[in-house]
């Protein structure tokens, strides 16, 4: 006798309204009536239906659904092939979904939101929180420190890792052009601080060559910087102060 439209819609678990919607529209009829005139359903009928609601879920407009279910030409393999194939599609747009929606998580903390323990391994002595307020006096009403705060809010420990190791070696190629007696308004010297400026801006806000400069002359006037740059190596602060100025002159 087959199945009642209410068994069918209980397998399927779509309304029975819907079953007859797509009976009236000629999408899913049943292939039998009771002597009665109520809906029969069979497996064939049932397998269409599967059919029907897999492409309803990947977001085929009924029409489109009829004409491909309705395609005399269709191979019931090809049917298959394509669902794997849409089915592979959904999959991996939604782990980059899950991806974003993890990343937009992350992007809700601002600023360096980091455990003790994962900025001692990240920062080492250096904790940045430490200058967070100072930062936002001097500069907080500016864009360079708006999009600094909407860069750092999406990084997590492993963004502030590579960005850490990214100066490290900026910071040891200066040291060894210091090292090797190579002056500081050199191309060498001046293509590593163009590497600097650029690596800011990729990082963090961008960095125009006036504001570059600048950051040279603190390295410089603030004891906090020139020991950091001292324990690289003797003399560096002002070696990068002033390959920093020769760089922004070269591109006036």
């Amino acid at each position: 006798m087959g199945y009642s439209v209410g068994q069918v819609a209980g397998f399927a678990g779509v309304t029975v309204r819907t079953l007859h919607h797509y009976d009236e529209i000629g999408l899913f009829q049943p292939g039998e009536r009771s002597r009665a005139g109520h809906r029969r359903y069979g497996d064939e009928d049932l397998d269409r239906l599967q059919q029907i609601l897999f492409y309803r879920e990947l977001g085929f407009p009924l029409d489109e659904v009829a004409a491909l279910l309705d395609d005399p030409d269709a191979d019931p393999r090809e049917h298959l092939r394509r669902q794997h194939d849409l089915l592979t599609a959904r999959i991996e747009k939604l782990q980059r979904m899950a991806a974003a929606v993890e990343h937009a998580m992350e992007a809700r903390k601002m600023g360096i939101n980091l455990t003790p323990e994962e900025k001692f391994e990240v920062f080492g002595d250096f904790d940045p929180d430490d200058y967070e307020e100072e930062v936002r006096e001097r500069w907080g009403h500016t864009e360079a420190y708006q999009a600094s705060q909407r860069a750092a809010a999406s990084y997590t420990k492993e963004d502030w890792r590579r960005l850490r190791e990214g100066f490290d070696a900026i910071h040891q190629k200066m040291a060894d052009l210091l090292a090797q007696g190579v002056a500081a308004d050199s191309e060498a010297a001046m293509d590593v601080a163009e590497e600097h400026r650029r690596f800011i801006s990729g990082g963090y806000y961008d960095c125009t060559y006036e504001m570059h400069t600048g950051l040279g002359e603190m390295y410089v006037a603030d004891e906090r910087f020139t020991a950091t740059y001292e324990a690289i190596r003797p003399g560096l602060a002002v070696y990068m102060r002033d390959a920093m100025l020769a760089n922004a002159v070269r591109h006036a």
